[in-house]
């Protein structure tokens, strides 16, 4: 085993290290966000949906139905 080759996969690794540990940022986040929705009265969460990335809003929307089974 060469120099570059344990270079490449060291740096490989960090690499993957990197991506799981912003997808798992990006869950943890996500699953804050639909609890503190779900304690939210209704009016005052749509207010808040509103305001959000179309696709983001969907995709708490559907979250907040699936898990607390608020529409």
């Amino acid at each position: 085993m060469t120099n570059t080759d344990l270079t490449v996969w060291i740096v490989s690794a960090l690499i993957a290290l990197g991506v799981g540990w912003s997808r798992y940022a990006k869950m943890k986040t996500r699953n804050k966000i639909v609890r503190e929705m779900a304690a939210m009265d209704p009016k005052r969460r749509e207010q808040i949906l509103s305001r959000l990335n179309p696709k983001l809003a969907l995709e708490i929307r559907q979250d907040l139905l699936d898990r607390f089974r608020i529409g």
